[in-house]
């Protein structure tokens, strides 16, 4: 047992003494290698969190949203529909939304207006995102002016601003009145942007979606999710177009991995002959390129994907933000919150390390197979 103990100890020790000896070598492929890593995974971990916030964030939303259609556009909704709505088995409350965007030329941005009934707001006093506050200087006891849909200026006192906790969902929001709401853009009473329902068992959702549908043919029910299902399409859609952009470099690598992993030099095949000459078996040859492979590749791995855990969650990724976030002026300002799985990184593993791994035994087998006489001479 000691013997076998020794020799793995042995085979270990000139894995890390070869490696040293061409530390030139090593260490270019250990950078690209790393830098390789450290995209892939920070694509991964952006996306994935992403997700997650959203998740989150949707996890406090009505289960149905009920809109209203003409000619296939989103138009306000009847508060009349509520009556009938109510009386659908599984419903535990219908309540109307007023909501809607305003364009501001000022800054080149649209703002969400809402109307939350919590808040209890006077006439002509608004709550803004912290967003809105730093492009606008809209800070408390400022004003901000507005034009009505029908071309009259209309001025707001801002009564505060909306925490920098909420800053996710409330960066581009404003928050009004429902008198405002209806002055602003012209909605009349009995109207409402459309309708929450919220259903006692998640698994009637769809059942109620679909009564409601036949009650109301012009509306449509979205679930929540639906919502959710097309928010992580979308960040799998953006993060594929930075795969996409990282395609070159990354068969950049897989050719230089290739290229360093699998053309053994005339060194290297130097070295097996010798070990081979001095009574090495097939197997000390194979579990030693192993090892340097696997140190290689491991490193890189390790070194990686730590940087891309700090240039994500800690950095906020800046590097991909933009791309996978999408364009706006009024990006909010928030720290994901660090979230990883062993899914993700058991893929990323595989993709990265296994691969070369392997790619560094199979030359090193064939050379190890051949008589030491004939690789030394080689």
């Amino acid at each position: 047992m000691s013997h076998i103990v020794n020799k793995q100890r042995n085979i270990l020790d000139f894995a890390l003494s070869s490696l040293l000896r061409r530390k030139g070598k090593n260490l270019a492929l250990v950078t690209v290698y790393t830098l390789v890593v450290f995209a892939l995974a920070s694509v991964m971990f952006f996306t994935q969190a992403l997700k997650k916030e959203a998740t989150l964030v949707l996890g406090a939303t009505p289960e149905l949203i009920v809109q209203k259609l003409v000619a296939g556009r989103h138009d306000l909704i009847p508060v009349s529909y509520i009556g009938k709505i109510k009386k659908i088995r599984g419903v535990a409350g219908v309540e109307p939304r007023l909501w809607g965007y305003y364009y501001d030329p000022l800054v080149r941005a649209n703002y969400t207006l809402l109307v939350n009934d919590k808040f209890k707001l006077p006439p002509q006093n608004i709550l803004v995102g912290a967003g809105i506050a730093r492009v606008r200087g809209a800070y408390r006891g400022r004003s901000i002016n507005f034009f009505s849909y029908d071309g009259k200026p209309l001025t707001f006192r801002v009564r505060g601003v909306l925490s920098l906790e909420s800053e996710l969902l409330s960066a581009d929001l404003i928050m009004i009145s429902t008198a405002d709401f209806r002055r602003l853009f012209g909605i009349p009473e009995g109207y409402a942007t459309d309708l929450t329902v919220h259903v006692r068992n998640h698994k009637e959702v769809a059942t109620v979606a679909a009564k409601i549908q036949q009650f109301f043919p012009d509306t449509r029910p979205i679930l929540r999710d639906e919502i959710l299902r097309t928010y992580k399409a979308v960040f799998d859609w953006r993060s594929g177009i930075v795969i996409v952009v990282l395609a070159g470099a990354l068969l950049a690598f897989l050719i230089f991995a290739w290229d360093k992993a699998a053309g053994l030099s005339a060194e290297e095949r130097r070295e097996i002959g010798i070990l081979k000459a001095i009574g090495w078996e097939t197997s000390d040859v194979l579990q030693l390129k192993f090892w340097e492979g696997l140190t290689v590749s491991l490193t890189a791995f390790l070194v990686g994907t730590i940087l891309a855990y700090v240039h994500v969650f800690w950095a906020a990724a800046p590097l991909f933000a933009t791309v996978i976030k999408g364009w706006s002026t009024l990006y909010p300002n928030f720290r994901l919150t660090p979230f990883l799985s062993f899914y993700q990184i058991a893929i990323l593993f595989f993709f990265t390390v296994v691969p070369y791994t392997v790619a560094t035994i199979i030359p090193s087998w064939r050379a190890a197979t051949i008589d030491p006489d004939q690789v030394m001479r080689t």
